[in-house]
């Protein structure tokens, strides 16, 4: 039996290494960034969020003001779990308390703030069944200055692969420096509109740099960053090389009339954990 306590010390955890710490991959993505950084100012903002990294991990505070709103996907095996919805509650509460995260959850149209990270339909659980007889947990705090650039399009089969391309380029370059750049971008093409969202916020969780096993999608992967990377907005909007530190695409099956692409952007601080309990 997982317990309820395991799955709150889990999610607490999780996020605590989450907002602290960025993922090797990403670390690794802006410094290649910064050594090839010829703009005088792409160099400077660069060195800033490097420096910022740094010092985040040295105090042991989170490296961006805006803690995001607490997403956690769950890949769920044939186990006996404690109630694990209250767990994962429980764990963004003292995540929320004791890290601290900024609370950010609020009601759509009254803007009350619940003060807690906790709301109706929040956190945002995902959860996927497996057949290791496993828990597995990844939290993945999402800030709004890139979520707020977000696209989808229900586009037609005859748009296709150029069709794809255009849209997520136009989408990441419309969007110049509000979502923090370098950013990375995740594209979610086929299923229905929400899964084709839902694959693109899955896609940012892949490893920065690290190219899709499918060849076909894995050249539209490197075109769409080439495309975006020419246009020159770079780090934080303000000119320079690196407008984007990786393009990654998750792929469903869809219906035969339709071709649904989803654009999901993350921000230069590509935040996740994972953790995996066993009984």
């Amino acid at each position: 039996m997982i317990s309820q306590k395991m799955v709150e010390n889990t999610i607490y955890q999780l996020f605590k290494e989450a907002v602290i710490n960025l993922p090797e991959d990403v670390k690794s993505a802006l410094k290649k960034a910064y050594e090839q950084e010829d703009n005088e100012i792409g160099l400077l903002n660069l060195k800033a969020i490097l420096d910022n990294i740094d010092t985040a991990e040295e105090m042991d505070v989170p490296l961006c003001q805006d803690t995001g709103l607490p997403i956690i996907f769950v890949k769920m095996g044939p186990v006996a779990v404690e109630n694990l919805q209250q767990g994962i509650i429980n764990g963004v509460e003292k995540a929320t308390r004791e890290i601290p995260l900024r609370p950010n959850v609020v009601h759509p149209l009254t803007r009350k703030n619940t003060g807690n990270n906790i709301g109706k339909g929040i956190p945002q659980v995902d959860i996927q069944l497996i057949q290791e007889e496993q828990l597995e947990f990844t939290v993945f705090p999402k800030g709004f200055g890139s979520e707020n650039n977000n696209a989808l399009k229900m586009a037609l089969p005859g748009d296709g692969i150029d069709g794809v391309k255009k849209f997520v380029a136009e989408t990441v370059i419309t969007a110049r420096g509000k979502p923090c750049p370098p950013v990375i971008v995740g594209v979610g093409i086929g299923g229905s509109s929400d899964l084709a969202m839902k694959n693109a916020k899955k896609a940012l969780l892949g490893k920065v740099g690290e190219r899709n096993p499918d060849k076909v999608l894995a050249q539209m992967e490197e075109e769409i960053l080439e495309e975006i990377n020419k246009s020159g907005i770079g780090p934080m909007g303000l000119g320079g090389r690196t407008t984007a530190l990786d393009v990654k695409i998750k792929l469903a099956d869809t219906h035969t009339a339709g071709l649904p692409i989803g654009v999901c952007i993350q921000c230069w601080a590509g935040r996740h954990a994972t953790a995996i309990l066993k009984p």
